[in-house]
């Protein structure tokens, strides 16, 4: 074989062999550590989630997901710098509020969830329940209800911001009851919880993991859970619909959310490993019993999940005419 062509050859296969070489380094992700935003504070619901998909992914993925609280505008801040990410290193959880009814609340929002925001999985829901300080007279949903309505604007609830699960429960539970209370926007559910024992606002609707500790030491009555079901960490507390007011079931959740422009093929993989390290036997149990329902959801079924919860409570938003700036 002549001497250029042999040369030829074996120009072509060292190229053969460099060109998946280079496909590897161009496809490897993570490079770096990545950044998993949590827009509430440490030990609140959405951060024990996101800690528990995190330790996962950083062990299947060989780079660590560090957790980073950015608390603001009742997770509006914390989401936004999500949505708004651009170095492919930046992911995270956020909650109903900033994930499907923010658009609707805040005019001049930031960002916009259906076009900026790349659903992953929702990871788990917890229905709410009603809890009241006990200076409070009342003792049940209805006297609660009677003591509101003869005290109109005397009273407030707390909430972890607007458009918040909780937030959302307890404006559908005014318009349906026909009671006035004031809303106390807080970063987080400890500050809240601390200022309910105190009496600094008189009632809040909590997830169990935010509240459970509080109710079995006396510190707050309960009334109702949200649930279409009893909780079987409270199962003295009755459903909404048995206290009175059917049909009114809801739940707050967490999902795992990165920018629009994470690449389809990533989102698949994150989704595919968060709804693995929810499917851990020790994982979900921890879960559980604080009293998450782990759902661990793909990536479609979330989004159209945020969808039908965005329609919900869209229109009762509309139909409140709620509007924050």
């Amino acid at each position: 074989m002549p001497r250029l062509e042999r040369r030829a050859l074996m120009g072509a296969g060292l190229a053969a062999l460099a060109l998946p070489a280079t496909g590897r380094a161009q496809t490897a992700w993570p490079e770096r550590a990545v950044r998993f935003i949590v827009p509430f504070p440490g030990g609140s619901t959405p951060d024990i989630a996101a800690r528990t998909v995190a330790t996962h992914l950083s062990s299947v993925f060989g780079q660590p997901f560090v957790i980073d609280n950015r608390t603001g505008a009742g997770g509006n801040l914390g989401t936004e710098m999500i949505a708004k990410a651009t170095d492919g290193h930046t992911f995270g959880v956020s909650i109903n509020g900033p994930i499907s009814t923010a658009k609707a609340l805040y005019p001049n929002l930031a960002y916009d969830p259906a076009k900026d925001l790349a659903p992953i999985s929702l990871l788990v829901q917890a229905a709410q329940i009603l809890v009241i300080n006990p200076g409070v007279r009342a003792t049940d949903l209805q006297s609660f209800i009677a003591y509101a309505k003869a005290n109109p604007g005397k009273l407030s609830f707390g909430s972890v911001g607007a458009g918040s699960g909780g937030h959302l429960a307890m404006e559908d539970l005014k318009a349906r009851a026909g009671i006035d209370l004031v809303h106390v926007p807080y970063r987080g559910f400890p500050q809240a919880v601390l200022d309910l024992v105190a009496g600094r606002i008189e009632a809040m609707f909590l997830t169990a993991a935010g509240i459970l500790p509080q109710m079995r030491e006396g510190q707050v009555k309960a009334l109702a859970v949200t649930a279409e079901a009893r909780l079987p960490q409270a199962p003295e507390v009755p459903t909404l619909a048995e206290a009175g007011m059917p049909d009114a079931a809801s739940y707050a959740w967490v999902g795992m959310i990165g920018p629009a422009s994470t690449p389809p093929e990533r989102v698949a993989r994150l989704s595919a490993e968060a709804q693995r390290a929810l499917r851990d036997p020790a994982a979900k149990e921890a879960l559980e019993k604080v009293g998450f329902e782990v759902v661990g959801s793909d990536a479609a079924s979330f989004q159209r999940f945020i969808a039908t919860e965005t329609a919900r409570w869209g229109a009762l938003i509309q139909k409140l005419g709620l509007k924050l700036e």
